[in-house]
């Protein structure tokens, strides 16, 4: 099973992601992740570092085929940007493993997580791009941006900055001011759910990049996209159902 864990509190997790963790004679996972589960003793863990997603999928491949029942977990939802895409990829490498069987339990995915917190930033046609470049060019994330920025797309960012690539959401808040109004609501939703959230909104002009890193999800409006003033409260981020009809 490749399971989804959420964003991170136990409340959001999925009970199919519970039943399927609490069944599993192994669990293969990012450590962090696994860190965050309470497994039994009878558990075995494979942790690993967050580069290694195909060496994780093709160990956890290897002890189903020898009759374990292994639970792969991802933060989020594993199907974006996450475990399933590698599990399914690895599994084309070798055919016994065609015969295996493999389901997937979704979870909460950050950008979800992070529009319940915002009000409702989702509420017309968005897409998802990630910034990371390890595993594609720059100049296909580049291309990707300017569309969704054409259709006039609300965007969510994943993976807006790392260590050893600071500069890329930079890189994307400049091409976007060249295509969007200045006025554009921004957010910077870092580890939402957990004890360290942090919720910043702004405008796509006024944007600081640097709030970014990887455990930051950033969502950048369209020309629907508005806030939603309270009194002595953060303003709800809105993007309306009915396109064209702005308040």
């Amino acid at each position: 099973m490749i399971v989804g864990l959420g964003p991170g509190p136990a409340e959001w997790m999925t009970p199919e992601a519970a039943h399927a963790i609490a069944a599993a004679s192994d669990v293969v996972g990012y450590r962090p992740y696994l860190d965050r589960l309470a497994l039994r003793p009878d558990q075995c863990t494979h942790a690993s570092d967050n580069r290694v997603e195909m060496d994780r999928a093709r160990l956890a491949l290897q002890l189903a085929a020898e009759g374990r029942t292994v639970a792969v977990v991802s933060g989020g939802d594993p199907g974006v940007f996450a475990m399933a895409a590698a599990a399914f990829e690895a599994i084309e490498e070798d055919p016994r493993w065609l015969k295996l069987e493999i389901a997937v339990a979704p979870g909460v995915t950050a950008m979800q997580a992070a529009a319940a917190r915002l009000g409702a930033p989702l509420g017309h046609d968005f897409c998802a791009i990630s910034l990371s470049d390890n595993l594609k060019p720059w100049g296909v994330i580049e291309r990707r941006l300017r569309a969704a920025a054409e259709g006039d797309f609300v965007i969510a960012l994943y993976n807006p900055a790392s260590r050893a690539r600071p500069t890329r959401i930079m890189q994307a808040f400049d091409l976007l001011r060249g295509m969007k109004a200045s006025t554009t609501p921004v957010a910077f939703a870092r580890a939402v759910g957990r004890a360290e959230e942090t919720l910043q909104l702004m405008t796509l002009g006024d944007a600081d990049a640097s709030l970014a890193d990887m455990a930051t999800l950033v969502v950048i409006g369209s020309s629907e996209t508005r806030l939603i003033l309270r009194d002595g409260a953060r303003p709800w981020m809105v993007t309306a159902r009915t396109y064209g009809v702005r308040r």
